[in-house]
């Protein structure tokens, strides 16, 4: 019995050095010409004139998407009387910070819907990812025997059943988001490419 297995063994070893050798003689051009050739190329072509890194490109400042311009408390006074005599310079005051805001600009629209877009697009990712998990804890839970596998396998399964549930509820709500700030947009007359 371990005669033919041998036979087998010797044969499969014979077979693939004989098409072994038959590819490497059917290489047409040769590797070794063709790193010649490579070598010769390289030796004659100009050296780069001039590399670019991060020093030579221009400097683009945008701003964050929650830099909104927030109203300054005014300060308090330790007087209470002091504070009742002048409610209309405090109004004043926060009118004046309303009008302060940044200038909403195309970097200031395009900063603000691109951070829930990324959210939205990292846990999309990862909703896929979870199904997967659960598909084979799924299939791993149906061919174990054992009822002590079983129980830890059901129980990770219940744990990416729960997961998927939450991010499935944060991709509801970053889709309501972005579709409140397009609405916001549209609401400005802020044009459409600002939000792309």
């Amino acid at each position: 019995m371990s005669v033919p297995s041998f036979w087998r063994g010797l044969a499969g070893s014979l077979a693939t050095l004989l098409l072994g050798a038959h590819v490497a003689s059917a290489q047409n051009p040769p590797l070794a010409d063709v790193a010649r050739k490579e070598e010769e190329r390289r030796k004659t072509t100009k050296p780069a004139t001039r590399v670019l890194t991060n020093k030579d490109l221009p400097k683009v400042s945008t701003p964050a998407p929650d830099a909104q311009a927030q109203p300054t408390p005014a300060p308090e006074s330790s007087k209470p009387e002091e504070n009742a005599a002048k409610p209309d310079q405090a109004d004043k005051a926060n009118s004046g910070a309303d009008q302060v805001e940044k200038p909403k600009d195309e970097a200031w629209w395009r900063a603000r819907i691109s951070e829930p877009r990324e959210q939205l697009h990292r846990d999309e990712v990862l909703l896929d990812a979870l199904q997967m998990r659960i598909n084979g804890l799924t299939t791993e839970f149906t061919g174990r025997d054992d009822p002590y596998q079983r129980a830890r396998i059901g129980e990770d399964r219940q744990k990416a059943i729960a997961e998927l549930e939450r991010v499935k509820t944060d991709i509801v709500d970053l889709k309501k988001k972005i579709a409140d700030i397009e609405e916001e947009a549209r609401r400005a007359s802020v044009p459409p490419g600002w939000l792309r």
